[in-house]
């Protein structure tokens, strides 16, 4: 473990590879994790000597697609889970649901690239030059600094509806594009993470993502 001690538990159970920070909470909360024997707490701190032990925790990993709505934060619909990524609280659409704390780094770090599609909607119309224009990659502002997001593809689909795919996850970055283009987005969903598609999920629920789709999908991230 290469960061000093002590540090938070949720910190200590997220480099484990036991979950995200946001998930160690959930378990912490759900009272199954233990430090020295002793129940832990939101915050509790954890030493080199100490013993950790999470209750329940087999290492049976499930995965779920969810079809956020609009208008809440991003948070777990399943107690014990946690989701994998964001989207923000006006956007809506696919994420995934999970207990593998393993497979975290892989999908949400960006050194690493895999494709996310979205359907936008605009409130005006798409200029000419908008698919030229994203595809090569726009400078949005970040920090006193302007940075350039990677290459992408656009497919046009009326003049005020696209769809595109990203390899990277800048916060809002889909937003900073369009509004750097003088684009307003009138609705923004997810539909497709890598292999898993949202398809006709309705909105606030679950499905569990299985066999050759869940095959595939670890194929890429647990290598």
């Amino acid at each position: 473990m290469s960061d000093s001690f002590p540090v938070r538990i949720n910190k200590y159970l997220a480099l484990k590879k036991i979950s995200t920070r946001r998930g160690a909470d959930e378990l912490v909360k759900s009272r199954k994790v233990f430090i020295n024997k002793k129940l832990a707490v939101l915050g509790s701190q954890v030493g080199e000597k100490d013993v950790v032990e999470v209750k329940g925790e087999k290492r049976e990993y499930s995965y779920f697609a969810y079809n956020k709505p609009i208008g809440i934060e991003t948070t777990s619909p399943k107690e014990g889970f946690f989701p994998l990524g964001r989207l923000d609280k006006a956007s809506h659409g696919l994420l995934i649901v999970t207990n593998d704390g393993r497979i975290t780094d892989k999908l949400l770090n960006p050194k690493y690239f895999h494709e996310k599609e979205y359907l936008v909607k605009t409130s005006n119309k798409l200029r000419s030059n908008f698919k030229q224009k994203m595809e090569a990659g726009v400078n949005i502002e970040g920090k006193g600094q302007y940075l350039k997001t990677k290459k992408c593809k656009v497919q046009i689909i009326n003049d005020r509806t696209f769809k595109i795919t990203l390899t990277e996850g800048k916060k809002h970055q889909i937003r900073r594009m369009c509004s750097a283009l003088f684009q307003e987005i009138a609705d923004l969903k997810r539909e497709r993470i890598m292999n898993i598609i949202l398809g006709n999920l309705k909105i606030n629920t679950l499905r569990e993502i299985k066999d050759k789709e869940l095959a595939d999908f670890l194929k890429t991230v647990l290598v």
